[in-house]
């Protein structure tokens, strides 16, 4: 499963670019999903796989476990009581108008921004960082490209160290399996595959 370029997912045509400007990209990933019909829609998609595109396997399962275990045991998963800002409060109203979701509604680990038709946006905060994640879906004449943004805000100075520890785990195990079964989802949801 690809880590694509910054370029590449700037170019498209999505709310985020503004919505998050000022916010770092972290990274961005994408993976093909095969065409069967048009005009299927992310938020169609979030539906026939009951809100979520992804499953975790058990090594990701393991090491969530460990990570959060360590998190217990540091304090690193309460959200700070100092800093109450959350992404949602750069809604305009046409965004709250547009969006399919109650902002800071629950998903998992994280809440709500905002879901669109094609562009969802989650978020977390905690004592680490203040996260968001971006699933996008684009159409194109032979296939959907499922794009998965991750952008992250420095919550103290132990951000970019705790992002650093992180990264080599992310992006080798944890991102390519959440993408995989994005991959399996839509084919059990779109093309009768399983």
């Amino acid at each position: 499963m690809p880590q694509v370029s910054t370029q590449e997912f700037e170019r498209l045509p999505l709310r985020v670019h503004d919505f998050l400007n000022g916010v770092p990209l972290h990274d961005v990933w994408a993976v093909d999903l095969s065409r069967t019909k048009g005009g299927i829609t992310l938020n169609e998609f979030l539906q026939a796989a009951s809100s979520r595109p992804c499953s975790l396997s058990p090594a990701v399962r393991l090491l969530l476990y460990i990570r959060f275990s360590v998190g217990k045991l540091f304090g690193w998963d309460r959200e700070p009581v100092s800093a109450r800002e959350t992404f949602a409060d750069r809604m305009t109203t046409n965004d709250r108008s547009n969006t399919l979701v109650t902002p800071g509604t629950k998903d998992g680990l994280f809440r709500v921004v905002y879901r669109f038709e094609n562009e969802q946006l989650l978020e977390v905060r905690n004592r680490t960082v203040h996260a968001a994640a971006l699933s996008a879906l684009v159409e194109t004449p032979t296939t959907y490209r499922y794009y998965f943004a991750v952008y992250v805000k420095n919550v103290d100075r132990l951000t970019p160290i705790y992002m650093t520890l992180i990264d080599p785990v992310r992006r080798l195990i944890v991102y390519p399996s959440l993408l995989r079964s994005v991959q399996v989802r839509w084919d059990q949801a779109f093309s009768g595959k399983t």
